[in-house]
């Protein structure tokens, strides 16, 4: 644990400027401490404008920070890395804009472990959903941590593909640890800390939940990671900008396609053109990145009957609704709705919003 004084110097550097600014003034001083005796000359030509003055006005809740953290550093399981300690994870501080600051709950150790980050959209299909599982379940299970945000959708998807498997998985938020966000993944983040998790978070004790912070936390998911795995994104999202990321930070890109249909495809389609691997399989991933274990044995699926295999055959993969699917097999729309109904309590298929359903693929 930080000395107090060490502590106090660190929060009133971080609260008061920007990652680059304060990492000039800690390459001229060699420490947070000795940041605040530089002498005026030398931060006039390291700062400007607003940079200066608030560099010279300590933040108003400096004081109730500073008793805050100190507080929860005392909790078991709770630590803060600074940039320049000797564990601080290699692959991050390899990057662009490492963070100062890492807030950690969990497994430390977990941070030089090999990992791979999953992401992808917060409101994926059903099917995304289940490759986002599916994916982080086998790559957990061949040793590798999974990283991703704690968002809904694919990233909780992600976590609890990897804890499925008993294996290791970082969150890294865009808040202050002391609270989760979203609170509908509270349970989930109970249980990732219970399972030998790790909560990661660039952000002070406190630090609401603001838009502007999650495109920053990504860098960190992506910096963290040997390899970035995109399971569905909307040409417009974050997952994209967690690729863009990972791609400047020298990790390997993996994009799951999906149907030319789905918007929520098309983020992945744009990445395979501009160079992502195409992947069907974990074992495509690990081709890039080798298995550190053996994946175990895919599960046997008991045969489907002859009438329901009929019917996945004409639903095929892609979004389908119940009027299609009586001109491509014939069947009475009572009987259709039955057999659609059994296979979606076997988990086979999605029932969609606007009345439509999608097949699953399995294992």
């Amino acid at each position: 644990m930080l000395a107090s004084a060490e502590l106090a110097a660190w929060l009133r550097l971080t609260e008061s400027l920007g990652p680059a600014a304060a990492r000039r003034l800690l390459a001229m001083a060699g420490g947070p401490e000795g940041v605040f005796e530089l002498p005026s000359v030398a931060l006039d030509q390291a700062l400007m404008g607003k940079q200066r003055e608030a560099f010279n006005r300590p933040p108003e809740h400096l004081a109730d920070l500073m008793a805050k953290a100190e507080a929860w550093l005392a909790e078991p399981g709770h630590d803060l890395l600074v940039l320049g300690d000797a564990d601080y994870p290699p692959r991050l501080l390899a990057t662009a804009d490492p963070p100062l600051l890492l807030w950690l709950q969990g497994r430390r150790e977990l941070l030089g472990s090999p990992s791979i980050a999953v992401v992808g959209s917060r409101n994926p299909t059903a099917q995304g959903r289940d490759n986002a599982r599916t994916f982080s379940r086998a790559l957990a299970q061949a040793g590798y941590t999974i990283v991703s945000g704690l968002a809904l959708g694919v990233d909780a998807a992600a976590h609890e593909g990897a804890l499925d498997a008993a294996g290791a998985t970082i969150a890294v938020v865009g808040t202050g640890l002391d609270q989760v966000y979203p609170r509908h993944n509270q349970a989930l983040a109970a249980r990732l800390l219970d399972g030998g998790g790790l909560m990661v978070s660039e952000y002070s004790l406190g630090t609401p939940v603001l838009p502007g912070n999650f495109p920053r936390r990504n860098r960190i998911i992506a910096g963290l990671a040997q390899g970035c795995l995109v399971v569905e994104a909307a040409v417009q999202s974050g997952s994209l900008i967690t690729a863009r990321q990972a791609v400047e930070a020298g990790r390997e890109v993996f994009a799951i396609p999906g149907s030319i249909h789905s918007p929520q495809a098309r983020g992945c389609h744009a990445l395979i053109r501009q160079g992502a691997k195409l992947v069907e399989s974990a074992l495509d991933v690990l081709e890039e990145l080798p298995s550190l274990s053996a994946i175990d044995a895919a599960p046997e699926i008991a045969e489907t009957p002859h009438e329901q295999q009929a019917l996945l055959d004409a639903m095929g993969f892609d979004p389908v609704s119940l009027d299609a699917l009586m001109a491509r097999c014939g069947w009475p729309a009572a009987e259709l709705s039955a057999a659609l109904l059994e296979l979606e309590l076997d988990g086979q298929i999605a029932r969609l919003a606007g009345q439509l359903f999608q097949r699953r693929r399995r294992g």
